[in-house]
């Protein structure tokens, strides 16, 4: 992992920002105000943690437990969902410098052996907006791209509806920054040939190969001579299913112990996925897949293990300027810790977490008991059960 910069941290709570159109978006005139509070707070470096409208007090505090190591022949991949630089944390970045929107988290994915996120914007200075007019666009200055190395995030996912937001020239310039900071991609390329290769990773030893599609915009997809993203259908139909078979095949062939399947699918804000996503989940595992990397909802759903191998189908948001909304509580979010073998997951931890103003943070109190038992029921309506140990909810994967 490539690691720079050496991160305070400044805690904040109370989001402002508003909905439209089932996405997350800001009203005029609150980014001058925010930029100027962050400001007269100061720098990145600083290690006070000041709080700006302060939520009420958690009721109780977790206790931390020492960390989960893998076995020797083992690895630890950190998997988690949106990181959207563009926006208020594009502005936030240049004002409080790169390390700002990991908060407390930063040490969790720096010491993973291999982090994995979906990158919900395109770093660039390139490109126009992309036509007909789309609602929300997500760009961040080519200096954002620190945001992930200094964490050492190792893999990012482009198939999503945001890659294209300033069109084929972003994209690419997007990918270049990636490549030239050594962040291995899959996803979106210069053609449909390029936007369906896999990434392959190593770490101790093992080889991980990551597939990455998503089934929205239709209009982003790549073809055989425009840029774009690597779209699939939700249908097990094998005009369109072969492709997922045939990705995990050739990650496999390329030396892939683990693969992991990555997709950015269906709507926002859903909480449960319909008996369509789960019946594909289970052909992709089924088609040879280690793990389900699910995101694109704002909110975590359920985890599933299906033949002893885990589907998360959502892994909600990491990074973001959303606004909360009470209903969903897309502020509350997990960060998903996997401990594997070449042989298969082994154990998986989930941190609960809590954005606010631009910034992740551990959840404690009150906030840790709601999603611990917001995830419990909805894992085990999969099956799953999860406990709680310390400072991390706990899965235990049944003996191979």
């Amino acid at each position: 992992m490539l690691h720079s910069a050496k991160c305070g941290m400044l805690a904040m709570t109370d989001p402002v920002w508003k909905m439209d159109s089932g996405e997350p978006i800001m009203p005029k005139g609150m980014a001058p105000l925010l930029m100027l509070v962050l400001l007269l707070l100061g720098s990145c470096a600083q290690p006070e943690k000041t709080l700006i409208s302060p939520i009420p007090s958690p009721t109780h505090h977790v206790s931390r437990i020492t960390p989960y190591k893998p076995p020797d022949e083992g690895i630890t991949l950190a998997l988690a969902g949106d990181v959207m630089l563009g926006r208020l944390v594009n502005e936030t970045i240049r004002a409080r410098g790169p390390c700002y929107p990991w908060g407390d988290v930063l040490p969790l994915v720096r010491e993973a052996d291999l982090s994995l996120v979906n990158l919900e914007c395109v770093i660039a200075e390139s490109g126009e907006p992309f036509t007909p007019p789309r609602v929300f666009y997500f760009r961040a200055d080519p200096e954002a791209i620190e945001v992930l190395t200094l964490a050492g995030i190792d893999y990012v996912t482009l198939s999503n509806n945001h890659a294209l937001d300033f069109q084929a020239p972003a994209l690419l310039e997007t990918i270049q920054h990636l490549d030239e900071h050594g962040i291995a991609h899959a996803g979106a390329g210069s053609n449909a040939e390029e936007a369906s290769q896999h990434a392959l990773l190593e770490a101790r030893g093992i080889q991980v190969g990551v597939v990455a599609f998503a089934d929205h915009f239709r209009e982003y997809a790549a073809t055989e001579s425009t840029a774009g993203t690597n779209i699939i259908p939700i249908t097990l139909d094998d005009r369109h299913f072969h492709r997922v078979r045939e990705s995990i095949e050739a990650a496999r062939a390329a030396g892939a112990d683990l693969v992991v399947f990555s997709i950015h699918w269906g709507p926002n804000m859903r909480h449960v996925p319909t008996q369509e996503f789960e019946d594909f989940a289970h052909a992709v595992m089924d088609a040879g897949a280690d793990i389900f990397h699910g995101h694109s909802a704002h909110v975590f759903q359920g985890i599933e293990l299906y033949k002893g191998k885990p589907i998360f189908y959502d892994t909600g948001d990491l990074i973001d300027d959303y606004y909360v909304d009470q209903a969903h509580k897309n502020d509350q979010q997990l960060l998903f810790l996997v401990y594997a073998t070449s042989e298969g997951v082994e154990r998986i931890e989930l941190i609960p977490l809590l954005i606010s103003y631009m910034q992740v943070n551990r959840a404690t109190g009150a906030v840790f008991d709601e999603i611990y038992q917001r995830m419990g029921e909805l894992s085990r309506a999969m099956g799953t059960e999860i406990r709680q140990e310390g400072d991390r909810l706990v899965i235990d994967l049944p003996a191979r």
